[in-house]
């Protein structure tokens, strides 16, 4: 396995991970997955799979690098440090490698929300602080929020065919040390990915390369700096195929080909601005935390 500095952190993580958002895949994916270096699990308390990681973890605590994250609505201090023990409690250990901020909540002063999560490094039940779906303003003003800590990573939607991190987040995260965690780095299902490549490079490469079309869409990512990929795999072939996809790289030109060939969204500034403010509309009212 290829490994890569966590933020600006000693840390080192796998750069190829198992992730669990609409999990189904049971014990056997997981331990297959760690076995073969992808020792990066990342849940969250709404996935439903915290316990099921648990299992996997059981007996190899320390060989596993464990991130899972706090729901929006659990951002007031007492919330989400019960939150934390909740999970902890569900995971069946007594520290956190990674805790992250699910998604911003507009109806929470971030201050309170990070000094809570210092509180809960500085008492050793998590390593590190992580986001998820931040902006980059966000991501700055969570920060700017924290007195002694660094936050070092955020985790957003990421892959061949999803590439609006592109737009500022890839660079921001780039330049300040922050891993960008990237989820869903096959598409939601690995069909949207086959129907924007109708050309059929995906394919094509990995036949010259001697891999797989999803090996290669996640190569695609892990050759980026700072980028590592938490792809879902619900069988034990996919999970071992999945770890096998690091430690090589391409030709140059054929990243260059899979960006220019194969057909993606990258969502503007304006686009991105307007989905945060239905969002804080709908917190505001009390339909989405």
């Amino acid at each position: 396995m290829e490994f890569r500095k966590l933020g600006a952190s000693s840390e080192r993580i796998p750069v190829v991970g198992l992730g669990t958002w609409r999990y189904s895949g049971g014990l056997a994916p997981l331990l297959a997955g760690i076995e073969s270096g992808a020792a990066l699990i990342d849940t969250a308390e709404i996935y439903g799979s915290e316990e099921v990681v648990g299992q996997a973890i059981s007996g190899r605590r320390r060989q596993v690098f464990l991130a899972t994250k706090v729901r929006a609505g659990n951002f007031r201090r007492s919330d989400l440090i019960a939150a934390a023990e909740g999970s902890l409690r569900r995971l069946g250990t007594d520290y956190i490698d990674l805790y992250q901020l699910h998604w911003p909540n507009y109806t929470v002063r971030i201050a309170e929300t990070m000094a809570a999560m210092e509180d809960l490094a500085n008492a050793g039940k998590i390593r590190f602080i992580g986001v998820s779906n931040f902006s980059v303003r966000e991501l700055r003003e969570a920060q700017a929020a924290l007195s002694s800590h660094q936050i070092v990573s955020n985790q957003v939607r990421y892959s061949l065919i999803e590439r609006t991190p592109e737009v500022a987040m890839l660079d921001y995260c780039q330049k300040n040390g922050v891993t960008l965690i990237a989820f869903s780095p096959l598409g939601e299902e690995f069909s949207r990915l086959n129907a924007a490549d109708p050309e059929g490079v995906l394919e094509g490469v990995a036949k010259k390369s001697g891999k797989t079309p999803a090996q290669v869409a996640l190569n695609w990512l892990i050759a980026k700096e700072n980028v590592v990929v938490i792809p879902k795999a619900s069988s034990v072939r996919h999970a071992v195929e999945d770890a096998l996809a690091a430690g090589w790289r391409l030709e140059p030109r054929d990243y260059q080909l899979l960006s220019d060939k194969v057909c993606f969204r990258r969502r503007g500034r304006i686009e991105s601005v307007a989905r945060r403010c239905a969002r804080r509309l709908r917190q505001m009212t009390g339909k989405q935390l």
